[in-house]
């Protein structure tokens, strides 16, 4: 589930699904949304802070309801929130605790400042589901990693730990994992406390060289997604990742 908390000028939104790992459902990206939604619709709300758990921000999809129903169109719940937080007006602070796997790394290249924990890794293995990239992490991740970084990432989807991703500037600071959330939200609330138009104006000029080609990417992203998933190697890989057993490489071909 998603939860929503307004403390003072700050929507604190928890992706809250402990059990699963906090892994994403179509009704969890409904209710990112809508989050998002009120968000940019309460003008109290200065900024957003995403959190997950203290032990697990988001392990992606949960890919038995992602094979159910999978991302077909624009209109998907998927899309519909990547869509909303690339175009957030608001600055978005992400607290990360333990792993941020997937849609869980890529939503972090929209949000505005990032804290993790010492804990936390950072992983892309969509190549590995026989999928492609997504959230635009084919042109935001070389952007903000580099080049070759985001090729490591993304060709051979391992996790990266919490110093490597400071080095490499996917996140902006490294803390305890004690401190993951206090820290998030003294930062959302320093950025609360600011103009608010200064402060969106400010954030809107920073995107603006990326923006349009971010929303294009997304788009193109989200065709070749959707192409690869009913390819058999993607089915193969997600259906043994659900039956927990080895894919097998000959299903791939």
């Amino acid at each position: 589930m998603i939860r929503c908390n307004v403390d003072g000028a700050v929507l604190e939104v928890e992706i809250h699904r402990p059990e699963k790992k906090n892994a994403l459902t179509g009704e969890m990206y409904t209710g990112l949304s809508a989050a998002l939604d009120r968000a940019a619709g309460d003008a109290a709300v200065r900024a957003i802070l995403i959190t997950g758990t203290r032990e697990v921000y988001c392990s992606g999809n949960d890919i038995a309801d992602f094979l159910q129903r999978p991302p077909s169109s624009e209109a998907s719940p998927v899309m519909q929130f990547l869509s909303r937080i690339q175009a957030a007006e608001k600055p978005i602070v992400a607290a990360v605790s333990g792993m941020a796997v997937g849609v869980g790394t890529t939503m972090l290249l929209h949000c505005d400042y990032v804290v993790a924990g010492e804990g936390a890794t950072f992983s892309v293995p969509f190549v590995n589901l026989g999928l492609c990239s997504e959230a635009a992490s084919s042109l935001l991740l070389p952007a903000t990693i580099g080049q070759r970084r985001a090729a490591e990432m993304l060709l051979f989807g391992d996790r990266i730990d919490a110093k490597r991703a400071l080095e490499w500037d996917l996140v902006n600071a490294v803390v305890a994992d004690g401190d993951v959330l206090g820290t998030g939200r003294k930062r959302a609330q320093a950025l609360a406390a600011k103009p608010a138009d200064a402060l969106r104006t400010t954030k809107a000029l920073l995107k603006r060289h990326l923006g349009g080609a971010a929303r294009e990417r997304m788009l193109e992203e989200g065709r070749e997604f959707n192409r690869l998933l009913h390819e058999p190697a993607a089915r193969e890989a997600l259906t043994a990742f659900v039956e927990k057993r080895p894919p097998d490489p000959e299903k791939y071909k």
